[in-house]
């Protein structure tokens, strides 16, 4: 007796490569773009025929010279011009002018990444198992630097991300949001695909309207991929100042409520700029910020325990950059209005 799952399993490999189009966009990812593409490429010849398109925003870091060194012995690999530079605009384009008509699916792999063998052939199989809108999945950070290493092993934690379902997560089930790794291309196109105004949190933007349209968003924790982490407090702080920024945009576009989790970060920052502000007048308000940096203090005391490397001394540090800097791009936004 033939089970679903084989008939699934036989259609999957029946599919016409040629009906998934695959698309990274880049913008200066010179460390990383090479190890991105030969990891996509990995596994089984089928992935060899799937259209894999490079969307780069104007790198001038070199990445441009690897990914055309890498087309002879990858001939679909394809590179594409974005002027527009974000990564909303970027996937937009590579569907506007290399998914025709009979593309079905869409998977997003993001440049700063490592991804398993057969990533995109696992997302096309899960698309179809699950008939969803969109498959998201979980992202495990592994860093290289002493930084990267702290900021991956607290980021998968509560006292990071906020114990995000796509952080490190090992259950598998319908979500709000999460990681983007794939699309129906029927949905992407009748909803507009990305909103292009968003420079960051286009991701949940785009799940918010597809829950408006009646999709559903299916997160397979089967399917995982390596993120590595930005490696400085600078760095870390921009993208999480941009991250908030945009968290704030959703919000205001779609009137949202922010969850708690959400607010723990604007609440911690609050209370910090309070409690020094308060404490020349009434000393007692210093234990505000003071219990916050304990608690900093603590997490990288347990993590430089826990994976015995004086590097985990810095998860705290990088910690409280993503709070703070997530907090200070939420508020910022929010005074400024949706736009």
């Amino acid at each position: 007796m033939v089970t679903n799952a084989q008939t699934i399993e036989k259609t999957v490999e029946a599919l016409d490569p040629t009906r998934v189009l695959a698309v990274i966009p880049a913008l200066n990812e010179s460390r990383h773009i090479e190890s991105c593409i030969r990891s996509l490429m990995a596994g089984d010849e089928w992935l060899r025929r799937v259209p894999l398109v490079v969307v780069d925003g104007g790198s001038t870091d070199g990445t441009l010279e690897i990914v055309e060194s890498l087309m002879p012995e990858f001939p679909n690999l394809h590179l594409m011009h974005n002027s527009k530079k974000l990564q909303s605009a970027a996937i937009n384009l590579a569907v506007a002018e290399c998914a025709g008509e009979s593309a079905t699916f869409l998977v997003r792999c993001d440049a700063h990444s490592v991804f398993p063998a057969g990533f995109i052939q696992s997302v096309a199989s899960a698309l179809m198992r699950t008939q969803a809108a969109s498959i998201v999945i979980p992202m495990d950070a592994r860093g290289e630097t002493c930084f990267e290493k702290a900021n991956a092993w607290i980021v998968d934690t509560p006292l990071g991300s906020g114990g995000s379902a796509h952080r490190g997560g090992t259950r598998s089930g319908y979500v709000d949001h999460g990681h983007h790794a794939g699309f129906d291309l029927s949905v992407f196109r009748s909803i507009g695909g990305y909103d292009e105004t968003f420079s960051h949190n286009e991701d949940a933007e785009y799940d918010e309207r597809v829950t408006q349209a009646g999709g559903r968003i299916f997160l397979d924790a089967t399917i995982r991929k390596i993120y590595i982490p930005r490696g400085s407090v600078a760095a870390l702080a921009r993208q999480y100042y941009n991250y908030g920024k945009g968290r704030a945009r959703t919000v205001l576009k779609h009137r949202q409520r922010p969850k708690v989790r959400q607010m723990l970060p604007i609440l911690a920052l609050l209370g910090c700029l309070i409690g020094l502000l308060a404490a020349p007048f009434y000393p007692p308000a210093i234990l505000l910020p003071a219990g916050y940096l304990t608690i900093l203090a603590a997490a990288s005391v347990f993590i430089g325990l826990v994976k015995m490397s004086a590097c985990g001394l810095l998860a705290g540090l990088a910690s409280g950059t993503m709070h703070m800097s997530w907090a200070a791009g939420f508020i910022m936004q929010s005074l400024a209005g949706p736009r």
